[in-house]
């Protein structure tokens, strides 16, 4: 069900959400950026963050709240009798929430395209779908509200999810937009799987008028485990090979993008840690879903998971079927 929708609704029929139903690609200039709406703070911000991305793409902004019933029913079900009045209080709930995020978006970006719906399914289904036809999606964590998207929603649709999708925190008080600082892309060995990510992270640094931080990390052993080593390289060789990586991964971007200034690190290891510290300065981090190798097996790379849940801006996991150029 798309569009307004009346708060008092006797019997809410909410839209049946089915595997098939949207699958496809929609056409890469007109995909909208989709947002996952609940009652959190985390959830506002966002809204905010996609509305402005949105706005600078020239995109639509689709607002998705998922009711996730069949949960409701399994738990309600030996009182069955009060079924009908609780899921009318879900859907009307979820009718204010969307109303809410919509207000917020206009607020953002007082001319944007915006539509709105509300779906029966698990949030983490619907959205994983739904992302097969977005320019990105956005997601919202942190304290949890009522119906949260933290935890096992956020996880299941950046594992799973299509094209990009970027995690906003709501962390140490900060519920404003960051506008400022580079966008950070971290840059592993996994060649082709790379490539993705980083057009992606060219063309938000592009839109955004900002610089480029593309770091790469020799080997994957985590900072802390290496304590008494040094972080930089000093061996001549594996400097030279790193430096000579990172430069076969960024060919062509630079050109293809020269407005971007870039900026090349290079360390011995601890991939997690540098992107940690580099998300503290940045306006976005961008990574890749899976980890160095690329392996199938591993839905989503341990750095982009430690990125998701801690990191000090938003984290964009970008998949290796998205399109740089969309």
């Amino acid at each position: 069900m798309v569009g307004q929708h009346s708060p008092m609704v006797e019997r809410p029929m909410v839209e049946r959400f089915t595997v098939d139903q949207r699958s496809g690609e929609q056409d890469r200039h007109t995909a909208p950026v989709v947002v996952g709406i609940d009652d959190s703070a985390a959830s506002d911000l966002a809204v905010r963050w996609a509305a402005d991305l949105a706005r600078m793409r020239g995109r639509r902004l689709h607002l998705v709240h998922a009711l996730d019933l069949a949960a409701t029913r399994a738990a309600f079900t030996p009182h069955v009798r009060l079924m009908p009045t609780v899921v009318t209080e879900l859907y009307e709930q979820g009718v204010e929430y969307l109303a809410a995020a919509e207000q917020l978006a206009h607020e953002t970006a007082p001319d944007l395209d915006i539509d709105t719906e509300i779906v029966e399914g698990s949030p983490a289904e619907v959205l994983t779908e739904r992302s097969a036809g977005a320019l990105c999606t956005v997601l919202g964590t942190g304290k949890a509200g009522l119906l949260g998207y933290l935890g096992s929603t956020v996880s299941a649709v950046v594992a799973h999810g299509h094209g990009a999708v970027v995690v906003v925190r709501a962390c140490g008080g900060e519920l404003q937009i960051r506008r400022t600082g580079p966008v950070v892309v971290g840059i592993d060995g996994s060649g082709a799987h790379n490539q993705a990510t980083i057009g992606a992270a060219f063309a938000e640094a592009a839109e955004r008028r900002t610089g480029l931080v593309a770091v790469h990390c020799w080997s994957d052993l985590r900072f802390e485990q290496l304590t008494g080593l040094p972080d930089t390289i000093d061996d001549t060789e594996i400097e030279t090979a790193a430096r000579e990586l990172l430069a076969a991964q960024l060919a062509g971007w630079d050109e293809k993008y020269p407005q971007v200034e870039l900026t090349r690190k290079t360390y011995l290891s601890g991939p997690r840690h540098h992107l940690l510290e580099w998300s503290k300065p940045a306006q976005l981090v961008v990574v890749g879903s899976r980890g160095r190798g690329g392996f199938r097996r591993l839905l989503l790379g341990s750095t982009s998971n430690a990125l998701v849940q801690q990191a000090h801006c938003p984290v964009m996991v970008v998949h290796p079927d998205s399109d740089p150029s969309r």
